[in-house]
């Protein structure tokens, strides 16, 4: 039987938007990693959050918890517990495995440049993804890293790789976000419109009456000041608006200041 490695495989299966993105933290001790998860993933666009196993039986309501999650209380109401990891990704077709440590025989190790090659590839395939985060102390054990598909470590100081739980969140579910393309920052203010060589040659033109009005520019002896102004003309990609601003600068030295 040929052996097909999971992100290459084809197997058909219920499709899964990027934003059923599972979140899954195992043992997890401290409420507030908790609540700031629970706000770290809401704020890249993701809601699905798992706990494995926590400390704390009711986590989810306790004060702390709630208090770091900070507005984001509907993730912590729809967040699901589980009592092993095998039951909080039963419906999920890709499991990502967070640490700083390879293991002998586990997955195939990556870094979060390769996201963006699994969402292209779970996308094809419909399959649900998600990242599985250990514990604080002791992050996931030899055998939940070897339950999942790959292992995802985020580069970091060599002397002092651990990263807080929540901040560990925080950052994949950017890189996550950044990968699947979610939520394109939509600009404030339509595209300005640019400007064509004969506007920009125009103003120019204009600007070289201004200069010579000013005594700025010496029509004997112009030197390089003329080409200098249309190299920053260029560099600048100037719009439309903006050379009808310069002209209309230009037009006020003009009546102003004769021509010479």
């Amino acid at each position: 039987m040929k052996h097909v490695h999971f992100i290459d495989a084809e197997q058909p299966v219920a499709a899964h938007t990027p934003d059923q993105t599972v979140f899954v933290l195992v043992g997890t001790s401290h409420p507030g990693n908790v609540g700031a998860a629970a706000r770290a993933i809401k704020n890249m666009g993701f809601g699905h959050l798992r706990l494995v196993a926590p400390r704390f039986a009711d986590v989810l309501t306790l004060p702390e918890t709630v208090a770091f999650a900070s507005g984001a209380e509907d993730v912590l109401h729809a967040a699901q517990m589980a009592p092993d990891l095998p039951s909080a990704v039963a419906d999920c077709g890709l499991t990502v495995a967070l640490s700083a440590r390879v293991r002998d025989f586990g997955p195939a190790l990556h870094t979060p440049d390769w996201l963006a090659q699994l969402a292209q590839r779970s996308t094809q395939q419909g399959r649900r993804v998600a990242f599985v985060f250990g514990s604080e102390r002791f992050g996931l054990s030899n055998a939940d890293v070897y339950r999942c598909d790959a292992l995802l470590s985020i580069p970091a100081n060599p002397a002092y790789t651990s990263l807080n739980l929540a901040q560990a969140v925080q950052v994949i579910a950017w890189e996550w976000r950044k990968a699947v393309g979610m939520h394109a920052v939509q600009p404030a203010q339509a595209e300005a419109i640019a400007a064509t060589a004969g506007e920009v040659d125009g103003m120019l033109v204009h600007l070289e009456q201004a200069l010579r009005a000013l005594e700025v520019l010496d029509p004997q002896a112009p030197r390089k000041l003329l080409p200098r102004l249309r190299r920053m003309a260029s560099r600048a990609e100037l719009s439309r608006e903006e050379v009808q601003i310069l002209r209309g600068v230009c037009a006020a030295i003009l009546r102003k200041v004769p021509s010479r």
